[in-house]
């Protein structure tokens, strides 16, 4: 893009966006677009050459910008949604190219947020509500053979360069694409269920793009069973703190003092221990948290039913909306549309949040996994789905899309894993704070959701980067305090403060070692949401004004994205 002295940063970021959903057509679909719905990326090493060509000529572009001198990019105060935007533009394409200079997309297997994981999701984000949806819908089936095979050539370069990934990664991925394919069962697999009900007139089409698809995968399965696993024997778990420092980096939007927040991480394990042990004896009387919450599991108020528990998941986040709009939000209207729905088979454990396109035709979703369970206790669903829903994910990602004054690019794919989830977790606590978790029951679920995320920086920091299991953790661990983590004993520390069931805590550690940095940044983006609003609220006080919460809460996601960084400071000014 040529720049001239009236090229704003906005204007770059927006190009940026242009040119990238046609080289990722995922990325068109999560906005909304239907231009290149029948198409899916190239995963292999020359595909990431080519978002990696983009990044480069953007970032010359942005240079170009600020070299000019414009106020929207320079990090002039008169514009601050425009330094708002050039820095994060900068910052997320920096740390883009420096994980695919060290290889990691030749590696990417794990079980959540792979390359593979990002083809299915597609799936559901697509309309089906005319013939045209569903002619693109099968074309797109049709393109999954040459998707995965693009993938597997990163695969097999990685291996040629001893870039692997570890094998409980690799096992679990290939259980869950033996699931994605409907092996052992009649059922055809998840794609032949996704194409089951498109229209008779294309029903060979569809057929065909399922079966190409569901073949596919098993063959990527075999592949990866079959040739990558004896080659990734060895593979430590851990990737070590360089390649952490990198990922982390991508993760948060900062460079962080892994030293600090695996202090604030064991702080905050001890501080959660000591109020779970108080919320415990109200909902029992005489047990511990664990003991407590094994009972809630066993005993407490529960919904029966997969389509039943949707619904109340539905009802959850609709009451939501309409106790806080108005009071400490202002919902609007296309903000108040969030639908509730059932992950696909073969997901990982943990819940999520798809955001909505960019005109609103496509609701904010969120998703739960079943793992074949059809009883789901209430206790630890209330706090997760104002986490996942209202005033969590939805309230911050689906009001970025509203918001004019951010750029295309600060609206939808400039964001910064842990100022989200840093977020999410502020709302549950919010909504702690406003009264909507007296329940001792309801409340106990939110603390031990907060316990998990405090555990999750502990032993995250603590397997990659070979920092020792602490004094105090309690049990057998006692005996390996001053010793490096292990898979084994992370697990053993996380199910003796967790209340979440045994395939749960499989899962998020098998998470934890395939996507080093991300699981921080919950609980490291909660303490930097939490002092901005410290630093505001003092501001206020310092010149003799009351603290708006609801104003503030309306500027905070009004900014857009920001690393951790640059998040606290941002805050305190508003």
């Amino acid at each position: 893009m040529a720049t001239t002295s009236t090229t704003t940063a906005r204007d770059v970021a927006d190009a940026y966006v242009e040119a990238l959903v046609a080289l990722d057509p995922l990325t068109s679909t999560a906005l909304g677009s239907v231009a290149h719905e029948d198409r899916l990326p190239d995963l292999s090493p020359d595909g990431q050459a080519a978002q990696d060509e983009l990044a480069r000529a953007t970032l010359a572009d942005l240079d170009a910008v600020e070299a000019v001198g414009r106020p929207e990019a320079s990090g002039s105060a008169l514009d601050g949604d425009g330094r708002r935007c050039a820095r994060l533009l900068r910052e997320r394409l920096e740390a883009a190219l420096a994980l695919s200079a060290a290889g990691e997309h030749l590696r990417a297997v794990r079980n959540i947020g792979s390359p593979v994981h990002a083809v299915r999701s597609a799936f559901t984000m697509m309309p089906t509500q005319t013939d045209d949806d569903w002619v693109a819908l099968a074309r797109r089936l049709a393109a999954v053979p040459d998707a995965l095979a693009g993938w597997t050539a990163s695969l097999e370069e990685g291996s040629e360069r001893g870039l692997l990934a570890a094998p409980l990664q690799v096992a679990t991925l290939a259980d869950q694409l033996g699931q994605w394919s409907g092996r052992g069962t009649s059922d055809g697999g998840w794609f032949a269920s996704l194409a089951a009900p498109g229209p008779q007139a294309l029903r060979a089409e569809l057929d065909a793009g399922a079966a190409s698809a569901t073949a596919a995968v098993d063959a990527a399965r075999t592949y990866l069973l079959e040739t990558y696993a004896p080659r990734a024997e060895g593979t430590p778990d851990a990737v070590g703190s360089q390649r952490y420092a990198l990922s982390a980096r991508d993760q948060t939007g900062a460079d962080l003092d892994l030293d600090d927040a695996y202090a604030y991480g064991l702080a905050e394990v001890e501080r959660l221990e000591g109020e779970m042990a108080r919320e415990a004896e109200r909902v029992l009387p005489g047990s511990s948290a664990l003991e407590a919450m094994a009972h809630l599991a066993e005993h407490g108020p529960a919904v029966d039913g997969v389509e039943e528990v949707r619904a109340w998941l539905q009802d959850l986040m609709d009451t939501a909306i309409a106790d806080l709009d108005g009071t400490h939000f202002d919902i609007s209207e296309p903000l108040r549309t969030v639908e509730a729905r059932i992950a696909p088979p073969g997901s990982a454990a943990a819940p999520y949040y798809s955001r909505p396109s960019l005109d609103f035709s496509r609701p904010g979703r969120t998703w739960l996994p079943t793992l074949g369970r059809t009883r789901f206790p209430l206790w630890n669903l209330v706090s997760t789905w104002y986490h996942e829903g209202v005033p969590g994910h939805h309230l911050q990602l689906a009001q970025w899309v509203a918001t004019p004054g951010l750029s295309t690019y600060q609206r939808t794919v400039g964001s910064v894993s842990a100022n989200l989830e840093g977020w999410a977790l502020y709302a549950e606590g919010l909504m702690d704070e406003l009264g909507h978790l007296e329940d001792p029951r309801h409340r106990l679920g939110y603390l031990d959701a907060q316990m998990m995320r405090a555990v999750r920086v502990v032993i995250d920091i603590g397997l990659h980067t070979g920092r020792p299991v602490p004094g105090g953790a309690g049990g057998t661990l006692d005996g390996q305090a001053g010793r490096p983590w292990t898979p084994a004993l992370a697990r053993e520390y996380f199910g003796a403060r967790s209340g979440r069931p045994a395939e749960f805590l499989d899962s998020e550690i098998v998470r934890y070692l395939g996507w080093p940095g991300q699981a921080i940044g919950y609980k490291l983006g909660e303490r930097a949401w939490r002092a901005g609003r410290a630093a505001a609220t003092s501001a206020a006080a310092a010149r003799g004004a009351s603290f708006d919460l609801k104003a503030w809460h309306a500027a905070a996601l009004a900014q857009g994205s920001l690393g951790l960084d640059d998040l606290a400071e941002e805050l305190a000014l508003l």
